[in-house]
């Protein structure tokens, strides 16, 4: 039977330590979010960064914007607040409304206030192995993964799913650990290869959002199982893995809810101090 991986005692760890590093800051970090119209769920995630930022001692600046805000108004927006240095770091909450590409909207936040770690430059640092700002998600994954203990070089790991925000810098953060690393998508579904690849990970990590997607019988014995899914199913929030059958094969899996979500917004408040840290060695550099 696997052992649960829990996010809330690793988050505890991880907020220790990022309350020891604001200490030793200049000034208390400061996070303004950028909420455009009210959509629920939005809501309820601002909710949880709100009460993780004032549990921290981080001020939470929220700003919200009209149903009918412009691509070019939202920019605007952006652009006040990067040259505001008050403020140590940007996000824009998601969804968006349909007329707001957010691929595009994330090139305008300033790239050492990007606390979501998906501004062009803090990517680009990811794949030459450099990145401070890393994509919330799949950073919290990463925490996971080593509070197992286990050592990922040479270990065969698959991934599916090959989103901007998981599966992508999830790769590459796995390949600097020496993972040999396998990313499935919706090619290798309809190619009917997704069970012979699930089924060889020592470590298999799912993000795609959908409910049962994973048989718990393609899990290997032993391995680790990281579930990023959300899913609700008439009354119940499950993830993308077959949770009990795979619980019977797979030494550590994680809960849905309970896993990766706790530690999502842990990273995000992690990232805004190394934005903070960053917009003061910049500082220091201008000074001297």
């Amino acid at each position: 039977m696997a052992k649960l991986l829990e996010g809330k005692p690793v988050a505890e760890k991880i907020k220790e330590r990022i309350r020891q590093e604001i200490s030793l800051l200049r000034r208390a970090p400061v996070l303004a979010s950028i909420q455009v119209g009210d959509n629920p769920s939005s809501s309820v995630y601002v909710k949880s960064q709100q009460k993780t930022a004032e549990a921290l001692g981080i001020t939470y600046k929220l700003h919200i914007l009209a149903q009918n805000t412009t691509e070019e108004q939202l920019v605007s927006k952006i652009r006040e607040l990067n040259e505001d240095f008050g403020v140590s770091g940007i996000i824009v909450q998601m969804p968006l409304p349909q007329t707001i590409d957010y691929k595009r909207i994330s090139r305008h936040i300033s790239s050492d206030k990007d606390v979501e770690g998906m501004h062009p430059a803090n990517i680009g640092k990811l794949v030459f192995g450099k990145a401070q700002l890393i994509p919330c998600t799949a950073a919290a994954v990463m925490e996971l993964l080593g509070a197992t203990g286990i050592e990922l070089y040479g270990k065969e790991v698959v991934i599916v799913g090959h989103s901007e925000i998981v599966g992508k810098p999830l790769s590459l953060l796995l390949l600097d650990k020496f993972a040999t690393v396998t990313v499935c998508h919706i090619g290798t579904s309809k190619a009917g290869r997704l069970e012979e690849h699930v089924s060889r990970a020592e470590v298999l990590i799912v993000a795609v959002g959908k409910a049962g997607l994973i048989k718990g019988s393609w899990v290997r014995e032993q391995a680790v199982v990281i579930d990023v899914g959300i899913n609700r199913v008439a009354d119940k929030i499950v993830g993308d893995v077959e949770f009990e059958a795979a619980s019977l094969r797979a030494s550590w899996i994680t809960p849905v809810p309970g896993g990766v979500g706790p530690l999502t917004v842990t990273m995000l408040m992690r990232n805004l101090v190394e934005a903070s840290k960053l917009q003061e060695q910049n500082i220091q550099k201008i000074s001297k």
